[in-house]
């Protein structure tokens, strides 16, 4: 009788536990498009937030996701706002010193955006001109290797593609797929911008989910879900649905 009581009891706490699933929480730098961006009503979307949704769904977890500016969003995790930044962070060795990451979940390369009829097609072109990128990101660490460029840093990469337009930078460095959207997609500047080139790192530059350094548990979860993801095929579609062409 006893068994059957303690049997009964472990029954019931499991129901429970599955009925109230874990939230994790992520911040997302929206305004990043087409990989994290703010819809019409200001909900999270993009690339990156639909994966995280589809690990939520497959790892059985709450994905709460906040739109949260890229100034400060290390800081907010190493202070323990929020559980997870996921918001195209590429992983470098650098910040792996003070942060832990998931496995990688997208690569990228950087591209140069300019005006149309720019001369500029290479990244030797880039000496002597002013060159935008949003602060602390690649682009920006990219821009200042650029052997005679003048980098300028901004807020938002949004920005920096709005002086560009207007014709108060020359050249705005961002990754590949944020870089297409804005030149050949964007409809305010479709036809006006151009995807000039994209830079070629010496070693593939990976985006993953930053956590806390040493939150190990958060990291498993996220992987297990992140292969479950993948190996069911879901991630493939929503890449499609994001990246339709090359």
């Amino acid at each position: 009788m006893l068994k059957r009581f303690v049997m009964a009891l472990c029954a019931v706490a499991l129901m429970a536990g599955a009925a109230q699933a874990r939230t994790i929480h992520f911040a997302s730098d929206a305004t990043w498009p087409p990989m994290e961006m703010l819809d019409a009503e200001k909900n999270v979307v993009g690339f990156c937030p639909e994966v995280v949704r589809a690990m939520a769904k497959a790892g059985g977890f709450e994905a709460d996701i906040k739109s949260t500016a890229w100034d400060g969003i290390f800081a907010g995790l190493a202070a323990g706002k929020y559980d997870v930044i996921a918001s195209s962070v590429s992983i470098t060795e650098e910040r792996k010193r003070a942060m832990d990451f998931s496995d990688p979940y997208f690569e990228v390369k950087q591209g140069v955006v300019v005006r149309a009829g720019s001369d500029i097609k290479s990244f030797a072109d880039l000496s002597g001109k002013t060159v935008g990128a949003q602060i602390g990101t690649s682009g920006y660490f990219t821009a200042k290797k650029a052997e005679g460029a003048t980098p300028k840093s901004y807020d938002e990469v949004g920005l920096a593609i709005e002086d560009l337009f207007n014709g108060r930078l020359d050249a705005v460095i961002c990754d590949d797929a944020v870089a297409a959207d804005f030149a050949l997609t964007n409809p305010n500047y479709s036809g006006k911008l151009a995807l000039a080139f994209l830079i070629v790192p010496e070693k593939p530059e990976y985006l993953g989910f930053a956590v806390k350094k040493g939150n190990r548990e958060v990291i498993e979860i996220l992987n297990a879900s992140l292969k479950a993801v993948r190996e069911s095929g879901e991630y493939d579609r929503i890449f499609k649905k994001w990246f339709p062409t090359n």
